[in-house]
């Protein structure tokens, strides 16, 4: 159980740090891939599918968020092992180049479709025909064979690969990333629940692909359970973090100093898109419960929220700072914009604690990388989270999103600030065994494993038919 009983002190965790080490991530389960002999092919060109958010935005704005920083990240390592990929997006503003070179390898192509302004991701569902388009539009300019499967990302993606694949003779691995099923058992108060219309379209996507990827085995699990996925067809791949960037580097002090936080102050972290889904709101909560028992806190914590307005947060995009001000805490809140990967690894490093309050998590990269940065994590016992975060070693886990839990928790890392820089070192050491190169090997794996059965089939066909 993850919600601590008064009577457990947070010193038995202090004690046992020292003694538990993190254990290995859990063995990757890529089904199909034993029994391929060595001679099988890694697909030479991936057409990478990603419709309603572009890997050049920036994370935490819009829709921008862990996805756009996956596929960049998986892009980049996929091309360091000689897989090129090419990202298909829509056009979101005018005058853009047809194709811009991410990377070595990495080429994203900006597909019109729909007005490029202020299009929500709710109406994009009928520019799919459209983006399908100049996504053949795109192909028809290359000899056949010229891609070898197709990678799509989210369910809007899903369609147009679903499509593009079976046009172009090959196979259709699918990510979901976030399932309606899952986000509509578990709705943040207030929110809106995912319209039928993806739920059909999620079911349709697992029906046709090849294979599925998921975070974790949970939602491996899910998918079988919600959308009676093949068990065989569904691989489980971590993603992983940018150990290079997201790294303790030069400290906690030194972080502080360049983002004017205070020394000695505690600072609970929120970073993501503000939106129900990901319950900012319930670290404003729990601050306004911990000042509560201990005003003489108030003038040694600060309380950064780095993220924008996202989704059904858009509709009040100010909801935050109004409530920061009803609960009598505007003058400890920081708000700030979204900001580039280096500089939120700074946010990490100079935070005490990352917060992840999510009522829902395909798997919570931002708890990972602020892990590799050396900060620990407080983050809702949900989706792909308790992978993530070793409960009591790496952070903590709690279950439902009571205020007052988080705020006990807060309270501890107040009490014992030793607990910061313990749980911060075995959270970098956790983090090391989710590089990306781990992730994208594995992501081959699962390409060859669906070339190999795609062939298989096809030829069984062929013969079957001759």
């Amino acid at each position: 159980m993850h919600v601590r009983k008064e009577d457990r002190h947070v010193s038995q965790y202090v004690s046992r740090l020292g003694r538990r080490s993190p254990a290995a991530p859990p063995r990757l389960r890529i089904p199909g891939i034993s029994g391929i002999p060595g001679a099988q092919r890694r697909p030479r060109r991936v057409a990478m599918l990603s419709v309603h958010t572009s890997p050049l935005h920036q994370p935490g704005t819009g829709d921008a968020g862990g996805m756009n920083v996956y596929i960049v990240e998986l892009a980049k390592r996929l091309a360091a092992i000689n897989i090129e990929v090419e990202i298909f997006t829509r056009a979101t503003t005018g005058g853009l180049p047809p194709a811009v070179e991410l990377a070595p390898g990495i080429l994203v192509r900006h597909v019109d479709a729909g007005p490029y302004e202020g299009l929500a991701k709710e109406e994009l569902p009928a520019q799919l025909c459209a983006f399908t388009h100049g996504v053949m539009q795109a192909w028809a300019g290359h000899r056949p064979g010229y891609y070898d499967l197709v990678h799509s990302h989210y369910w809007l993606s899903g369609h147009v690969g679903w499509l593009a694949a079976e046009r172009w003779g090959v196979p259709l691995v699918h990510a979901m990333h976030t399932m309606a099923k899952v986000k509509n058992a578990a709705l943040a108060t207030g929110d809106t629940p995912e319209p039928a219309a993806r739920v059909i379209g999620e079911t349709q996507i697992v029906r046709a692909a090849d294979r599925l990827i998921a975070n974790t085995s949970e939602e491996a699990d899910e998918l079988v359970r919600h959308y009676e996925a093949d068990p065989g067809k569904v691989a489980v791949v971590h993603p992983g973090v940018n150990l290079e960037r997201f790294r303790p580097a030069d400290g906690r002090a030194a972080a502080r100093h360049r983002l004017g936080l205070p020394q000695d102050a505690l600072v609970p972290l929120f970073a993501g898109r503000i939106q129900p889904l990901k319950a900012p709101d319930l670290l404003l909560r729990a601050v306004a419960v911990l000042l509560d028992e201990r005003p003489a806190l108030r003038s040694n914590i600060v309380v950064p929220i780095v993220g924008g307005p996202s989704g059904s947060g858009l509709a009040k995009p100010e909801g935050l700072q109004k409530l920061a001000a009803k609960l009598g805490i505007a003058d400890v809140v920081r708000f700030q914009p979204p900001v580039g990967q280096e500089q939120l690894a700074d946010w990490f490093r100079a935070a005490s604690v990352l917060v992840m309050p999510s009522y829902s998590e395909s798997f919570g990269l931002v708890a990972i990388e602020a892990q590799a940065a050396g900060t620990p994590v407080l983050a809702a016992s949900v989706g792909g989270l308790p992978v993530a975060v070793r409960d009591e070693v790496t952070g903590f886990l709690i279950s439902g999103h009571d205020p007052a839990h988080y705020a006990r928790v807060l309270r501890d890392f107040a009490d014992h600030p030793q607990l910061v820089d313990r749980m911060g070192e075995a959270a970098a050491s956790h983090a090391q065994s989710f590089g990306w190169d781990t992730a994208a090997s594995a992501t081959a794996d699962v390409y060859t494993a669906a070339m190999h059965d795609f062939r298989t089939a096809h030829r069984h066909v062929r013969s079957h038919h001759g």
